[in-house]
């Protein structure tokens, strides 16, 4: 028993390991990142997933906050360059920090709470999937929250917006980024996580 929970843990770190290095690699890269406007759609979100699907809600808030301290790299030029980070930025670094930080953070470690919740529920790809779907949505909800309560009276956000109401200058701002990241961490959070148990490396639920 001990051995078999040993192994579990190995598996564990390996697979945060791996996903920490992917994190890495996609905010390096156009692989991470696709730039539309002064917004990114982010498949970012999908490694997160698969760390709160194998880990939980501890492995998911370490993978969203590596996930966030990348994003905030890109305010100074580290790993790329986001435009809005760097306006942000330029305004209050340490609000700039907080809102592309501690969104993420509270990403990961919400959807691992989700995949526990809806895997006693149903099977594995489903879970994975439902994961998949809430680590866009919420890292997109969080993201602008933090950004409309931190920065919204600024001359940049106000910009943004155009004049717009906040609910709907936030739905104009993030719509097609929004949507493309929800489909693609739905779809491709579901294939993984169903691969991850049928090669029983996630345990099954009862």
């Amino acid at each position: 028993m001990n051995n078999k929970t040993k192994k579990f843990n190995t598996m564990q770190l390996a697979t945060l390991g791996l996903m920490t290095a992917v994190l890495i690699i996609m905010s390096c890269t156009p692989l991470g990142y696709l730039n539309i406007g002064p917004l990114a759609i982010s498949f970012n979100v999908i490694p997160v997933a698969i760390c709160a699907i194998v880990l939980g809600p501890t492995g998911g808030a370490i993978a969203g906050l590596i996930f966030g301290l990348t994003s905030f790299g890109q305010c100074i030029g580290i790993g790329g360059v986001s435009v809005m980070g760097a306006m942000l930025f330029s305004i209050n670094p340490v609000l700039a920090f907080i809102q592309r930080v501690v969104p993420r953070l509270l990403d990961g470690l919400l959807i691992g709470f989700i995949y526990k919740a809806t895997r006693k529920r149903t099977n594995a790809y489903v879970a994975s999937a439902v994961t998949g779907f809430f680590s866009a949505f919420l890292n997109t909800l969080f993201f602008m929250t933090f950004l409309v309560v931190l920065f919204g009276n600024t001359e940049y956000v106000q910009g943004l917006m155009n004049g717009r109401n906040v609910i709907i200058g936030c739905c104009m701002m993030v719509g097609v980024n929004a949507i493309s990241e929800m489909v693609a961490s739905t779809i491709i959070t579901g294939a993984i996580g169903a691969a991850l148990f049928k090669a029983r490396l996630l345990p099954s639920e009862k």
